[in-house]
């Protein structure tokens, strides 16, 4: 699998596990004496959710969604399919929602309204990875991790068809792999 990482951004579990402790830090700070719902977006945020909620230092709970706009491409097909919904109710609930990369935004977007007819008390977004070159729905989100060049990454819950997500660095995958 590391032949076919053309550079490495992340390269350190220490550079990580920085970014993670300050993100964990400012959501311990901003949920004060609440217990907030941490909603992964599977299967990327895994790794990066373990290591979230660990950092966080407050009580809360936690759930997952898989959702699907990219089928087996490498950009988003702009049509969101909810594969797993929620098991938590999320009325009056504070809403974490977390994700490894905002690319596009579309996911992300769609997910905000869908939770949002849910009547929760509050709604943010914490994503590992910001993509803002890619941006094509007005999404932003409210605790990131690190802003990204627009190339394809992957390792650290982070995919292609399934594969390198174990990889312990976040990489740019060879454009001959996926082109």
């Amino acid at each position: 699998m590391n032949q076919d990482v053309e550079e490495k951004l992340f390269a350190s579990e220490e550079e990580l596990k920085a970014i993670i402790a300050r993100l964990g830090a400012q959501i311990t700070a901003d949920y004060a004496g609440k217990t907030p719902l941490f909603v992964g977006v599977l299967r990327g945020c895994f790794i990066f959710m373990a290591d979230l909620v660990r950092a966080c230092d407050l009580p809360c709970t936690i759930d997952f969604m898989v959702v699907s706009s990219y089928g087996k491409g490498t950009t988003s097909t702009g049509a969101v399919k909810i594969i797993k919904d929620l098991t938590e109710n999320i009325e009056g609930r504070d809403v974490i929602i977390v994700e490894d990369i905002l690319d596009s935004g579309n996911t992300l977007s769609y997910l905000k309204k869908y939770m949002e007819a849910r009547r929760p008390a509050s709604i943010r977004i914490v994503t590992l990875l910001d993509k803002p070159d890619r941006r094509t729905a007005d999404v932003k989100a409210d605790y990131v991790g690190f802003t990204i060049p627009d190339a394809f990454v992957v390792g650290y819950g982070l995919d292609y068809q399934e594969k390198y997500r174990n990889l312990p660095y976040i990489g740019v995958l060879k454009p001959e792999i996926y082109s």
